[in-house]
């Protein structure tokens, strides 16, 4: 052999002749190496059942945190349908505000939420209070619900306390935004800046579909 005798060399050797071993059996079994946590040698045969069992623990760890996540995904589908299911039900279109507000915080858990609309023809005040022509400007900016700390928007003082996390979820209508919801918590976790949004988006489709059966105002 004219290659220099490296231990990359052994490696690839070993990897273009996998038979090696089988072919050297009384080698495989006199080989030792370091004990990973420990000061003593072990034999090969023993450092592989090792290394299986940390892969083991490692896709335990993964099965659980999917698991987790999918009992999580499936509560949350669940009080979805649950809130759906109520604005279907309502018979008067101006009472959908209230529905969306009350069923968030029901279905949900969330301690605050707020709606203001504009361009639309309401009945009940709450909902049609003064939104400045910045907020406005900030509702058409939002290309996606926005997720995160409480950053001093304006929009925040729409709700009862000041949260410390919030979720801001423009409403459409034709094409143009016509109102936001806002959720907020003091749970600083609830509403994390890394979450995902697909449930906020969900919300977004189904709260402006409701609202899509009040009149625009004239």
């Amino acid at each position: 052999m004219t290659e220099q005798l490296t231990a990359l060399t052994v490696a690839r050797f070993l990897q273009e002749n996998p038979a090696f071993f089988g072919e050297h059996a009384e080698l495989f079994s006199a080989l030792s190496v370091p004990h990973p946590s420990d000061t003593r040698a072990i034999s090969l045969g023993e450092r592989q059942i090792l290394i299986l069992r940390d892969r083991q623990k490692e896709l335990e760890q993964r099965l659980a945190i999917l698991s987790h996540q999918a009992t999580f995904n499936q509560g949350t589908a669940q009080k979805m349908n649950h809130w759906c299911s109520q604005l279907l039900a309502v018979d008067d279109s101006q009472l959908l505000p209230g529905h969306i507000v009350g069923g968030l915080m029901e279905s949900f858990e969330v301690p605050d939420v707020a709606l203001r609309l504009w361009g639309i023809s309401l009945t009940e005040g709450a909902f049609a209070e003064s939104v400045t022509s910045d907020e406005r400007t900030f509702a058409q900016g939002l290309s996606a619900p926005y997720c995160g700390p409480n950053k001093g928007l304006s929009v925040a003082n729409w709700l009862q306390q000041p949260p410390a996390s919030m979720a801001i979820i423009p409403i459409h209508r034709e094409g143009q935004t016509v109102g936001l919801l806002v959720l907020g918590s003091p749970d600083s976790e609830r509403f994390a800046a890394d979450m995902g949004t697909t449930f906020l988006e969900s919300i977004e489709q189904m709260a402006s579909a409701a609202l899509s059966r009040l009149p625009l105002a004239t």
